[in-house]
């Protein structure tokens, strides 16, 4: 929902449902965002080649593998 759409809503209880649906829907999208932005600029892997498919597969799989490492770091040296 746009901001401007949800400031613009009457104080209520469909107002607040609605801010705690906008803050669930951005913490997902905060999550599954993340490891695209850690393989695009740590990775640099900004263009994909279509020399073979499964070529591409294999190395974005080993990138979001990487990018799950890299996230789960500081876990894993605790």
């Amino acid at each position: 929902m746009k901001r401007g759409t949800l400031k613009g809503m009457d104080a209520g209880p469909l107002k607040d449902l609605t801010e705690r649906a906008e803050t669930l829907k951005a913490k997902v999208r905060a999550r599954v965002e993340h490891p695209f932005h850690l393989i695009k600029n740590l990775s640099r892997h900004r263009k994909v080649r279509y020399k073979g498919l499964a070529k591409n597969r294999a190395q974005l799989e080993v990138l979001f593998g990487l990018a799950d490492l890299v996230l789960a770091r500081p876990a894993l040296l605790a």
